[in-house]
């Protein structure tokens, strides 16, 4: 089994795809730790977990780079991880001409910069055992940029290039880079995007709504991650929007310009 007896770091996971990521691998017995900027949130997580006696909340910021290897460091005195779970980021729902550029800073900060952080605190550990599994939840917007995510596809397209980049240099040490992108996922994730000026979308996005459910994509995710896998695509149709930018590319720069814009 992926996860008993595992010490398993995830972020964003107080909702969504971290929290159904956590209850599944606390289901199946791992040592869990659990981070994001909310607390309370992060301690009804622990406690609908299947054993919250294993369950360590970590409150983290991932915009406070500088905090980072503080927060990071008492977790890695208790013990080394095994897996991370790179979970944590926010999302866009506004025209790039609009947005300031501050909240495109954000965007980078939290998403990319925040990510390697948190990465590059763990990764000595697992470089010293020669062991360990790096997992960083992307998105179809990391292959495929559409209207209205311009600073949150380019977040994404750049944990690509960074993680690829990293798995090649990391070959010898047997450290596993897996990134895995979601299509639709029923999550708050439109709700809380940014808008041009900072402030939350705070509208339920359709096709968020019809979306895999986060119970069904963190099965599927833990299947991905067991296997080891360098990349995956996990969602419905949109799916296909991928494959068509890789093979025709004039089609996929033709299809997106037909999204609705705001």
């Amino acid at each position: 089994m992926l996860a008993r007896d595992k010490r398993i770091w995830i972020t964003g996971a107080s909702s969504g795809i971290g929290k159904a990521l956590a209850l599944e691998l606390s289901k199946q017995g791992a040592d869990l730790i659990i981070s994001s900027r909310k607390k309370t949130d992060l301690e009804i997580v622990k406690n609908s977990c299947y054993h919250p006696e294993k369950v360590q909340v970590v409150p983290l910021d991932l915009s406070d780079h500088e905090d980072i290897p503080k927060i990071a460091n008492p977790v890695l005195d208790e013990g080394a991880i095994d897996l991370l779970i790179n979970n944590g980021g926010i999302s866009q729902r506004s025209l790039a001409m609009d947005t300031e550029l501050p909240i495109e800073k954000r965007l980078m900060d939290v998403n990319f910069f925040g990510t390697i952080a948190l990465t590059k605190a763990v990764l000595p550990g697992m470089i010293k055992r020669k062991q360990g599994q790096i997992v960083v939840i992307s998105s179809v917007s990391g292959k495929l940029g559409t209207p209205l995510r311009s600073s949150y596809a380019a977040s994404k397209h750049a944990l690509h290039g960074y993680f690829d980049s990293l798995r090649a240099e990391l070959h010898r040490e047997k450290i596993a880079i897996t990134l895995i992108c979601p299509g639709y996922i029923q999550t708050n994730v439109s709700l809380n995007a940014l808008t041009a000026d900072g402030s939350p979308h705070d509208i339920l996005d359709e096709k968020t709504a019809k979306g895999l459910t986060p119970e069904r994509f963190a099965k599927k995710a833990l299947k991905v991650i067991q296997k080891r896998k360098k990349e995956s695509y996990i969602g419905g149709l949109e799916i296909l929007g991928i494959y068509i930018k890789r093979f025709f590319p004039a089609l996929a720069a033709k299809i997106v310009t037909k999204v609705n814009v705001i």
